[in-house]
């Protein structure tokens, strides 16, 4: 039977286990969320060994080739030494700014780090309570903008990283792991090309980050921002984007309740195949949204997409 090493710790596991679960069965505490390669928030650092990887290019090669691995799409075929994240140690501490309800079920969080982070529209954090509970989470917030980090998370169902932040008090302090990098950003090269932002749920939440930033940059073409929302109380940030579209002719925001998702859909009809669309939500939802970018022409690599799981919280998220 192979074997695990991380730090002083080594033990057996059967011959082609997951390398998460074994990891976590241990108590390690390796956050994850999607178990399918795209929220990479179950990285670790293959330090001897080498696990059989079901999804190499889920990983730029750079950081393959340098050990990293995602731990959910691992098998463990031959003794492994394994660094994983210690918050502790490894985590940029931040304090609890403000945390007050966008909707009755999206809880707004805003963090001060402890020093300065610096990170693009459309990353994510995987953020870590005091009681080593961890779950990745979308920036809603711009850099140059906003003074703090905001998360937009979805409460509908209990969980560990939600029970804990529904309590969350002004002055707590969480730790923030690794900054990562989904499929969602916006490139200056659109400048002049329509933009579309495609959300369901919290998936508006790093969508609304892009959207100021492809304003900062003075986007030239039109902005459509759709967000599907399970009711109309649910149609959270309604102020500020309307505020958005009143000072920018170019931007049109489009709330759409779930009875009215086909046709919503049949109206995603666009004038030109220079259509960019960023697609962000849940998983049944990213592939209406991109079914329908497809039967309308759109071509695929102008298609970027992040899906959340709804698993705590509404995403790998988000």
């Amino acid at each position: 039977m192979p074997e695990i090493t991380v730090g002083q710790r080594r033990w057996a596991v059967a011959a082609g286990a997951n390398l998460l679960d074994a990891l976590n069965a241990q108590g390690l505490n390796v956050p994850y969320s999607c178990r399918a390669g795209s929220c990479h928030a179950c990285l670790v650092h293959c330090l001897r060994g080498e696990p059989r990887d079901n999804q190499p290019a889920a990983l730029d090669a750079g950081k393959h080739a340098e050990g990293w691995r995602l731990a959910c799409q691992c098998q463990v075929v031959e003794d492994l030494s394994v660094a994983v994240f210690d918050p502790a140690t490894d985590g940029l501490p931040a304090r609890v700014e403000a945390c007050d309800w966008l909707s009755p079920e999206v809880l707004r969080l805003r963090l001060q780090p402890s020093k300065p982070l610096r990170y693009q529209a459309g990353q994510h954090l995987v953020l870590w309570t005091e009681s080593g509970v961890a779950r990745p989470y979308s920036l809603a917030s711009l850099p140059q903008e906003d003074r703090f980090l905001e998360f937009h998370i979805d409460c509908r169902h209990p969980g560990a990283f939600v029970d804990v932040a529904k309590d969350f008090r002004l002055g707590d302090h969480v730790r923030l792991g690794e900054l990562r990098a989904g499929a969602l950003r916006y490139d200056p090269d659109w400048q002049d090309c329509p933009l579309w932002l495609l959300a369901a749920g919290t998936g508006l939440a790093p969508l609304y980050g892009i959207l100021r930033e492809a304003l900062r940059q003075r986007h030239a073409g039109e902005i459509r921002l759709v967000h599907l929302a399970r009711d109309a109380r649910q149609h959270y940030l309604a102020s500020e984007l309307s505020t958005l579209a009143a000072n920018h002719p170019s931007v049109r925001i489009e709330r759409v309740l779930p009875e009215d998702f086909s046709q919503a859909l049949a109206g995603l009809r666009p004038s030109s195949r220079r259509v960019h669309a960023l697609v962000c939500g849940s998983p049944a939802s990213v592939e209406a949204y991109s079914k329908r970018l497809f039967l309308g022409g759109v071509p695929r690599n102008q298609v970027l997409a992040d899906v959340f799981t709804g698993r705590e919280g509404g995403g790998y998220q988000s």
